[in-house]
């Protein structure tokens, strides 16, 4: 076993186990409520283990009780209070540092899961969405808590919800941003495991080492085609798969599992 720690005093952990990374939003006084100073720290956290090869896959969750509150009240009052001429800029700016967050836990080129320990609202919502599979404590509860701010899904839960729930249920969980408890979350679509909460992330951790497995190099470029599967024609599929398996022949997997085939069949024969 090999274990690599950040420090207990960052906004965000992260701990590598063989193979796995464990990424805990670590704000647990104010339910892991994301601010600038956190969001910095995710991004670092995700970009070390896209270039770390010795994370296969990636667990997110939260210290404490909540996995995320979404993002910041003192953060959306401090961006209230600049002037007037200032409002919308600003929030457009750090509307790209939070895409940006988002989109590198999406993209991540290694399985990616949720493990939902509590409330995931607004902001946490979508970042749970985003990963490749959301699994829940069956005490947890997610909502899309935008309207009650009078704001939109600014997170990507826009793109993520209907893709998973579909868009009329899409639209009728952000119209009304109600609280969905976990069973429900399973039946909608909306999560696709349930554990009990002392279990949740031993289970997510064992579910991230099943499918990350195979070749690294075969999941990014699997992974990469299917974040796009909606958009792309099937001629763009049929040419992404092509370029993407061209790449896959010259990997050392490839080439160590067609040679592992042949001596076995030999042996056989």
């Amino acid at each position: 076993m090999t274990a690599t720690e950040t420090p207990a005093s960052s906004t965000v952990l992260l701990d590598v186990r063989d193979g796995i990374g464990v990424l805990t939003l670590n704000r647990p006084a104010v339910r892991n409520a994301i601010d600038d100073a956190m969001r910095a720290e995710l991004l670092a956290a995700l970009d070390r283990a896209a270039r770390d090869p010795a994370i296969r896959a990636l667990v997110v969750t939260g210290a404490g009780p909540a996995f995320c509150a979404g993002g910041d009240i003192k953060g959306m009052q401090a961006r209230l209070d600049a002037p007037a001429g200032e409002v919308a800029f600003n929030g457009w700016a750090r509307q790209q540092r939070t895409h940006h967050a988002v989109s590198a836990l999406f993209k991540l080129p290694k399985p990616t899961i949720a493990a939902v320990n509590g409330a995931a609202a607004g902001l946490g919502c979508d970042m749970a969405l985003s990963c490749d599979f959301v699994m829940a404590a069956d005490t947890a509860h997610l909502s899309m808590t935008y309207i009650h701010r009078g704001l939109i899904p600014d997170g990507g839960g826009m793109y993520f919800l209907p893709r998973r729930v579909g868009l009329a249920r899409a639209k009728e969980l952000i119209f009304s941003g109600r609280r969905v408890q976990a069973n429900e979350a399973l039946a909608l679509g909306m999560i696709d495991r349930v554990a009990a909460p002392a279990q949740l992330l031993a289970q997510a951790r064992e579910w991230a080492a099943e499918l990350s497995h195979g070749s690294a190099a075969a999941l990014a470029l699997s992974k990469a085609q299917l974040n796009q599967a909606f958009e792309l024609s099937a001629d763009q599929s049929f040419a992404m798969s092509s370029q993407a398996q061209a790449v896959c022949y010259t990997t050392a997997e490839h080439r160590a599992s067609v040679a592992a085939f042949l001596a076995k069949t030999a042996a056989k024969g």
